[in-house]
């Protein structure tokens, strides 16, 4: 088991360091039984610290937690009670999962951009904008990053499982059971949208 603490721009504390090892390596030893990887990050916002914790859990798990408090130790807390809630969600699920076989697909490998906004369009000396005929097409046309991406075999369950986990807004798998690449995302009510081809 590898965790990583580190603070931006800030100085961390041994008796901090031991903490989190010692919090993170309690979560490992009750839901996973091979070893994970973990990278736990402060830094300072006005006059709050923030607590960004990543776990690599192995087999597609990943799980993430954000914090903040007016000490470091306290955003740290909060952010690995988040994590705590969600694994208390999920107990039964987590636990199989990650002692479960291997999968049964290999995972596809997709790719990810990260689209770069352009400048805003220019401006006429009357000090309005200037209409735009060919709508914002190359708004976001620059790749400024590019990585590899996994696209797993999942049920609709486990995709939801992991989106939540993760704390991510959106997740692209293909089900297991159709074998057709679908979407589950986070919508703005709090619930979970799906997205499922098919013909009309």
């Amino acid at each position: 088991m590898q965790i990583h603490v580190s603070g931006k721009q800030i100085d961390l504390s041994a008796a901090l360091k031991e903490r989190v090892t010692s919090h993170l390596g309690n979560i490992a030893n009750r839901y996973f039984d091979d070893a994970f990887d973990a990278s736990v990050t402060f830094s300072k916002a006005r006059a709050f610290f923030t607590c960004d914790i990543n776990v690599h859990a192995g087999r597609g798990l990943t799980l993430r937690g954000e914090g903040e408090a007016a000490d470091a130790h306290s955003a740290f807390d909060d952010a690995a009670e988040h994590i705590a809630k969600r694994l208390r969600r999920y107990r039964k699920r987590v636990t199989s999962h990650a002692r479960g076989s291997a999968p049964r697909h290999t995972p596809e490998i997709g790719r990810t951009y990260v689209l770069q906004q352009q400048s805003e369009s220019p401006v006429a000396d009357t000090g309005t904008e200037l209409l735009a005929d060919k709508e914002t097409e190359t708004a976001f046309a620059t790749v400024i990053a590019e990585q590899p991406t996994e696209i797993a075999y999942l049920t609709v369950s486990e995709a939801v499982m992991r989106l939540d986990l993760a704390d991510r807004h959106l997740l692209v798998f293909r089900n297991s059971a159709s074998g057709a690449i679908n979407i589950v995302y986070r919508r703005d009510d709090g619930n979970i949208g799906w997205v499922e081809p098919g013909s009309k």
